[in-house]
């Protein structure tokens, strides 16, 4: 991925975790762009629980907003050139066309930077990157 200016990455938290190291692409993306996090529809403690445990360091992130209001947010308050959402899904990409943000699926965006895909497992995490103090 080349930029043509500054540019602003949004992943979309199941596209981040279906790439094999997500610490390792954020440390990547930080030499490209200039802001980079995550967006979710996901409540707030599900993405840091997961950034936390894969040592990532947000520019930004959802919050309690959901994707669509947490895009727009991020537009305002980060100006750069190019505003570029990593996703997976076809809704992604209609919220982005929505917002006004450039659309990139993730396995595009993993062949482009040289990201490698994680493998499926299989094991779904039953309290979705909860940790054990989150547990019933």
């Amino acid at each position: 991925m080349e930029s043509g200016g500054t540019m602003t990455l949004a992943f979309e938290l199941e596209a981040l975790k279906g790439l094999a190291d997500p610490n390792a692409v954020f440390n990547d993306a930080r030499q490209w762009t200039k802001y980079v996090g995550v967006v979710s529809e996901k409540p707030t403690y599900v993405v840091t629980n997961f950034t936390r445990k894969q040592r990532i360091r947000q520019d930004f992130f959802s919050g309690p907003r959901g994707v669509k209001e947490s895009l727009e947010n991020v537009k305002r308050q980060f100006d750069t050139d190019r505003h570029v959402f990593v996703g997976t899904s076809d809704d992604d990409e209609a919220v982005a066309e929505e917002t006004g943000w450039e659309f990139l699926p993730v396995e595009d965006a993993a062949e482009a930077a040289g990201w490698e895909i994680a493998e499926e497992t299989g094991d779904e995490d039953p309290f979705d990157a909860g940790t054990r103090d989150d547990w019933p």
